[in-house]
């Protein structure tokens, strides 16, 4: 089913971040994603949610993708990121919605969550990153930080090389990479700093605390977000439902398993089956010859 595709912008103290929507509806769903990636790294997910009568906003989170990229590392924080998507649902007028992502967005659902319990509607955590993943974390970024900032133009030489690329004119998760590739040596360093020395994740003791409808998954074989950190991370949420993918690329190279759980989670956690959305659609997606 073909959706609608909007792209829309909003202001935080002064900074631009932009957004796109798909389709349309009261049942709101956020994806975040990862790390220094953009959120059209969430188009494929976000148009089989919305293909489902799912209302879905990607979100690039400040100092990524088309949003502003302040130098600032002090702008960079998960609290700072949660109130991101804080002011993401006040602009759009949505009391609640489903917040999810991978990773970095992860944790930012998570954050979010345990700020504004009464704003979440349900969690989809993909990779989270919490104890066992932060030695890991701290060797693949730091180099990364340290390089943007004492040698800028490593990350310079790489944007020079990469931005002229069409998007268009290599496969999407080519041009993901392309996309991730294209750093400003500033606001890398100040992005990887402020997330580092800041606080990663809520602690345990606040995830415990987090009563919304989760759907976890994790990762096997994958450093950076261990498989351990996203079983923990279920067995101390209450209301959790864990998901082992079958390898770290299965949601990007093979998502239908994963895109189908995701959206009878979603639909669940808004009261409504997958058989009950299918027999909707012929009203709802009527036109008039």
């Amino acid at each position: 089913m073909l959706v609608s595709e909007r792209i829309g912008q909003f202001f935080v103290d002064g900074d631009r971040l932009e957004y796109t929507e798909y389709g349309a509806g009261d049942r709101w769903v956020v994806l975040l994603h990862g790390q220094l990636m953009p959120r059209r790294m969430q188009q494929p997910l976000a148009r089989a949610l919305a293909a489902e009568g799912l209302h879905v906003v990607t979100l690039d989170l400040l100092g990524h993708g088309r949003s502003d990229r302040p130098a600032d590392p002090l702008v960079y924080s998960m609290s700072s990121f949660a109130d991101q998507v804080e002011a993401l649902l006040d602009h759009l007028g949505a009391e609640k919605a489903v917040i999810g992502g991978l990773s970095l967005g992860a944790n930012v659902s998570l954050e979010f969550a345990a700020t504004w319990p009464h704003r979440v509607q349900g969690l989809i955590i993909e990779m989270p990153v919490l104890n066992n993943a932060l030695h890991a974390a701290i060797v693949a970024f730091v180099p990364l930080m340290f390089a943007a900032r004492y040698l800028p133009w490593t990350v310079s030489s790489v944007r020079t090389l990469t931005r002229p690329i069409p998007r268009g004119l290599v496969p999407f998760w080519a041009g993901i990479v392309l996309d991730t590739l294209d750093q400003r040596p500033a606001s890398v360093a100040a992005v990887i700093h402020g997330i580092i020395f800041g606080r990663v994740a809520p602690q345990s003791k606040q995830r415990k605390a987090i009563t919304a409808r989760a759907l976890i998954v994790g990762h096997p074989t994958d450093p950076i977000h261990p498989f351990a950190d996203a079983a923990m991370l279920a067995e101390e949420m209450p209301n959790a439902e864990f998901v082992e993918a079958r390898s770290i690329l299965e949601w990007r190279s093979r998502p239908e398993r994963l895109n189908d759980l995701a959206a009878r989670f979603a639909l669940s956690c808004w009261g409504v089956s997958m058989a009950e959305e299918v027999a909707q659609r012929p009203s709802r997606n009527h036109r008039s010859p």
